[in-house]
């Protein structure tokens, strides 16, 4: 799947309601991060914490031109948490951990703009 990151890109289709509420988008917090270097893009191994119900989840995420390794434990994230495993690599990635693009094109993590409880679902 290929996503346009271009903010001047038109609008995806229009879904229905029922279509969004299949993709369950939580916020959760890093708990640790290390490097990924044999990803062919470069990216960093996440350990997410999405509280109680869900637990520990790992993400690979393409973040490496935002953000340093040692400031990642502790962020809030929001991610997609019902998509498929993938393997990415040697590396199973177990949930998608969502950004917007800068004026680069880097990732920018999206997280809420007051503390929630780890777990909280997007609606």
């Amino acid at each position: 799947m290929h996503l346009n990151h271009d903010p001047s890109a038109p609008a995806a289709p229009e879904i229905s309601f029922e279509d969004f509420l299949k993709v369950d988008i939580r916020i959760g917090t890093i708990v640790s991060a290390e490097p990924f270097p044999e990803a062919r893009k470069p990216a960093f191994k996440l350990v997410i914490d999405f509280g109680p119900v869900l637990g520990h989840k790992k993400s690979s995420a393409q973040i490496t031109e935002n953000y340093a390794l040692e400031s990642l434990a502790g962020r809030k994230v929001a991610a997609v948490v019902n998509f498929p495993r993938r393997q990415i690599g040697k590396f199973m990635s177990e949930v998608l951990t969502l950004g917007f693009a800068d004026e680069a094109g880097a990732v920018v993590l999206f997280a809420p703009d007051r503390d929630v409880p780890d777990g909280s679902r997007l609606f």
